[in-house]
């Protein structure tokens, strides 16, 4: 193939050199790389974890600094000279007052101020009033110097008989020397910024340049929500790690720093060190497996040498390789069986070949296969004898245009049968002749092609269908002729129901509902003949439109009232207002309510209670009749949808009918797109159910 493209193979022996080299460079590299991985993230993650534990100790002993503020603030605001001092607005006294109170406690700021937030006497009086109206505990950033001051502040009012005479506010200066007492109890640098100026650092000298922290894009999130920030700071020129956090309302930022430059330094020497390592093993490598493609490669070119004369065809000379590696003697021989079996399975393949053109040509069933685009890739005799085609006139042609349904809007491809499948088609002959075809959908995927082949069995049943259809239309004939007397006799007998003054009212009224119930009876048959006539011949048709449920429901009742009364039975419907509407045929669903309830009745004793159900069921309306009869005896249960099929309960009005009235209900349910189904009440009697769908835009598929 190499040389065909013009391109020039390697020799076996640089092949195996360079294959050898490349899987040590894979295998240096795959161990290698992820230890690298592994313990620089190790050290990124341990960094992490300090400047976490660090940052949640600042945090602390801020917290702890801010409650002894407040102790101190309380303290100071309780003494009994500065009220007696603010009392008597003595300013000088006030200003000696508060030095003393100041050195006494270690504060860095003392300042009394009035009930109008304005101070009266501080100790420190560069910092502006403004500290008098700043928050209870907290943080103070004074802009009145050139380098702004960050405060660290706590206040307590200065009461007198429950009388309010200000406050007294106290405060640390956060400096230098504070953020190196916060160093040494983190053990990390600390550094105070605001709005991008420095204001106090732990770090050794003065800084030259700083730059602000940047935040990492992977920063986890839970930081965001406890107001901390990671990311990357640097000063003069030295990395760092940092956590950052605000200071209060202040807009001061506190910065838990960690050097990294010795971090970087390992990681280096680490990677270099493992490069190094993955050379040294690459060198070994070769010379391993320059040595290797010596031993190996004369006898796989005798091995290249017998593949080439079987690629070829040559399947009679033998495979020898003489050769000291086992594993290429194994090779050799497996090569040489190999040879030998598929020289006997390609005469077994010729001779199952020819028995298998031979057992298709003789079927009397049309075969015909088709590739995924339609395209016709094999017909039978058979299929020659049905259509009247010959092979050379369809091969390699569409089926649609082969095959011509008998319905001019129809494509051929559209009613072929899923696989597994059986489908009556009425197709027209180019003689002119009508042929109606059982139609067996298969799927076949030749190993050679690895794409599904579709295979399409033709049965010509078009006597069976004549007959099927003279069948349909004898009944359907006979049922006409007796529903217009049986009309004539329902119309006079309702009519004798006004003119019959010799019987007494009870008498007349029975009388006349049993002929009532006996022509009902008899057009209910006949209905079901002719619905059975209809779905035995094809021409079985619903017309499903928006329609409401209970509609349908009472004009079954109104049609079953006469019969419930005369056997005492009740029916109890349960169907809620608020379902929605179904998309059914109304009269034909109409006629499954009538078939089912007329089974309850059959099979229900008297005084029993009938109940109707319906509620969605995935999509569906789901409908139940459920009666209080003998059930279904579970050797029947797969047969009850049925024609012909009566159910031996030794009831006499059980016997009744002809057995087509649950095959009419399964027919018409199935062509609306819903199921039917039957089961066995608990305490006795059956549940017949059936769905429906329900209309589109009110399941809100629109």
């Amino acid at each position: 193939m190499n040389r065909r493209s013009g391109l020039v193979p390697f020799r076996l022996s640089v092949q195996m050199v360079l294959s050898i080299v490349a899987l040590v460079i894979l295998a240096a590299a795959a161990v290698g790389l992820p230890a690298i991985w592994f313990i620089r993230s190790q050290l990124d993650r341990q960094a992490w974890s300090l400047l976490d534990q660090g940052s949640q100790a600042t945090r602390a002993l801020y917290a702890a600094r801010l409650n002894d503020l407040t102790n101190q603030a309380r303290l100071v605001a309780q003494q009994p000279g500065l009220r007696e001092r603010v009392g008597e607005n003595i300013q000088p006294d006030l200003a000696d007052f508060l030095h003393l109170q100041q050195s006494g406690t270690g504060l860095d700021l003392v300042v009394v101020c009035d009930v109008n937030q304005q101070p009266l006497a501080q100790t420190d009086t560069t910092i502006t009033g403004e500290v008098c109206r700043s928050s209870t505990v907290g943080f103070y950033l004074d802009p009145s110097a050139p380098l702004p001051r960050l405060w660290m502040v706590a206040s307590q009012p200065i009461r007198s008989d429950a009388a309010s005479q200000g406050k007294v506010v106290v405060g640390n200066l956060l400096n230098d020397r504070f953020a190196l007492q916060m160093r040494n109890q983190t053990g990390l640098e600390q550094v105070l910024m605001a709005n991008g100026q420095l204001l106090a650092s732990s770090l050794p000298g003065e800084a030259t340049t700083m730059a602000a922290v940047t935040p990492q894009p992977e920063s986890p999130a839970p930081l965001a929500s406890q107001g901390l920030q990671r990311g990357h700071f640097s000063m003069n020129d030295q990395p760092y790690d940092a956590y950052s956090f605000f200071l209060g309302d202040s807009g001061a930022m506190n910065l838990v720093l960690l050097p990294v430059s010795d971090l970087a330094s390992i990681q280096r020497q680490l990677t270099w060190g493992m490069a190094a390592s993955i050379l040294a093993v690459v060198a070994l490598g070769s010379i391993a497996g320059v040595l290797l493609s010596r031993r190996i490669s004369r006898p796989l070119a005798d091995l290249a040498n017998a593949a080439a004369a079987l690629r070829k065809g040559d399947l009679v000379s033998p495979v020898a390789v003489k050769t000291n590696v086992p594993e290429i003697a194994l090779v050799g021989y497996t090569l040489e069986d190999a040879r030998a079996a598929l020289q006997h399975n390609l005469t077994q393949l010729g001779q199952e070949k020819a028995w298998m053109d031979h057992l298709l040509e003789s079927i009397v069933e049309g075969i015909v296969t088709m590739d995924q685009h339609g395209r016709i890739t094999f017909f039978s005799q058979g299929a020659e004898r049905i259509t009247g085609l010959k092979q050379s006139q369809v091969i390699g042609r569409y089926c649609d245009d082969i095959f011509r349904p008998v319905e001019a809007n129809e494509r051929f491809s559209q009613l072929m049968p899923a696989p597994g499948r059986q489908q009556k088609i009425a197709l027209a002959l180019r003689s002119g002749r009508q042929v109606t075809l059982d139609v067996t959908g298969a799927k076949l995927a030749p190993l050679e092609a690895g794409i599904a082949r579709v295979v399409l069995v033709l049965r010509d049943v078009s006597d069976q269908e004549a007959v099927h259809r003279l069948l349909g239309d004898f009944l359907a004939n006979i049922s006409h002729e007796f529903r217009t007397p049986l009309s004539a006799l329902a119309a006079s007998i309702e009519l004798l129901l006004d003119q019959l003054p010799d019987l007494s009212l009870a008498e007349l009224q029975q009388l006349l509902n049993s002929l009532h119930l006996g022509i009902r009876s008899l057009q209910t048959l006949i209905d079901n003949l002719l619905e059975g006539a209809s779905i035995e011949t094809g021409h079985f048709r619903v017309y499903p439109r928006p329609t409401s449920l209970r509609d349908i429901i009472d004009e079954a009742i109104h049609m079953m009232q006469p019969l419930l009364d005369k056997y005492g039975q009740h029916l109890v419907v349960d169907v809620s207002p608020d379902l929605p509407q179904i998309q059914a045929d109304p009269r034909r669903t109409a006629q499954v309510f009538v078939n089912l309830l007329s089974n309850a009745i059959k099979y229900g004793p008297a005084e029993a209670v009938i109940s109707v159900t319906a509620a969605e069921d995935d999509g569906d309306l789901k409908i139940s009749v459920a009666d209080r009869g003998p059930g279904i005896p579970p050797e029947q249960v797969g047969h009850v949808f049925r024609r012909f099929v009566y159910l031996g309960t030794g009831d006499e009005r059980a016997q009744s009918g002809i057995g087509l009235g649950l095959s009419v209900v399964k027919a018409i349910v199935e062509a609306q797109g819903g199921q039917v189904g039957v089961a066995n009440r608990p305490g006795g009697g059956a549940v017949f159910w059936f769905t429906l769908p329900i209309v589109a835009s009110e399941r809100g598929d629109l």
